[in-house]
């Protein structure tokens, strides 16, 4: 099935009336993603064993990932730095990160992945320094302990929240495809109890691309017009097949496909992301 076209005239876009800066995380990903006809996002995620020995591993990391920001512009829908890589940077990491973030948020929305969540007052501060110091448009939440510690994220009607509900990783079936006593997985429960969260459509799902079954059982349940972010692309071994066909909805929308290793450590980092937006939108128009 082809993507219907729609013109334009006809059904304006509100968003487009607006500054960017006076945009929601959502309405600025949907715009990001049509100019540049794609889905795909770019994981910033310095491997320091991979950067160049050249100077201070910190400037040699700024330096790398500003310039991959600057290959793949217009090629993504977003941006995903994971925090833990710069914080393993030490000292000057906090930086690298804010100069990344400033960086990217240019062209694209930044998702900060982070993987936050507490008890109240901890998980504010965790929203604050997500979303006021970094001034990143979404943040990852794990509901481990439940709403309280999420709902910080997602009560910033212009942030985005992403709850993990099933993970890329392998030991991801550990916990969350337990069966609960009511038959259902623990993922599957987690969607459902994000769908209730979402009053301010901000929040989203992570799915990997690594479990297609459990991918396509989550966009039945959380619905078309939910955010899903798809990890595990390319290195992790996931699909872009299975990330378009069973995470996106029946427009080709609304899955965030997350490629890190592929993008950022290929010969050519902006043939690569191209190579990768190419195949999303094959599939996308299925």
């Amino acid at each position: 099935m082809t993507r219907p076209r729609t013109d334009a005239s006809l059904f304006p876009d509100p968003a487009l009336s607006r500054p960017e800066s006076m945009l929601s995380f959502r309405e600025r990903l949907h715009q990001t993603a049509k100019r540049n006809d794609s889905w795909l996002c770019v994981g910033l995620d310095p491997d320091l064993s991979k950067l160049p020995a050249a100077g201070p591993v910190a400037e040699e990391a700024r330096r790398f990932l500003l310039g991959v920001i600057d290959a793949t512009k217009g090629l993504v829908c977003a941006y995903k730095p994971n925090s833990a890589f710069y914080e393993a940077l030490g000292e000057d990491g906090h930086d690298v990160l804010s100069d990344v973030c400033a960086h990217a948020s240019r062209h694209a929305p930044v998702i900060l992945d982070a993987k936050r969540a507490d008890i109240g007052n901890t998980a504010k501060a965790y929203a604050k320094w997500a979303f006021d110091v970094l001034r990143a448009d979404a943040i990852t939440v794990a509901p481990y302990m439940g709403r309280d510690s999420v709902e910080p994220f997602f009560e910033r009607p212009e942030r985005g929240c992403f709850v993990l509900a099933r993970t890329s990783n392998p030991g991801s079936a550990d916990l969350q495809a337990l069966r609960l006593d009511t038959g259902e997985h623990v993922y599957e429960r987690t969607v459902k109890l994000a769908r209730g969260w979402n009053v301010h459509g901000n929040v989203g799902l992570v799915a990997g691309a690594t479990a297609p079954d459990e991918l396509r059982r989550i966009r039945e349940l959380a619905g078309p017009d939910m955010l899903l972010l798809v990890p595990g692309v390319g290195a992790q071994g996931g699909s872009a097949e299975h990330a378009i066909r069973f995470g996106a909805n029946a427009m080709g929308d609304n899955a965030i496909v997350n490629a890190s290793r592929a993008v950022l450590y290929a010969p050519d980092p902006a043939k690569a992301a191209a190579d990768l937006r190419a195949e999303l939108n094959r599939f996308r128009a299925r």
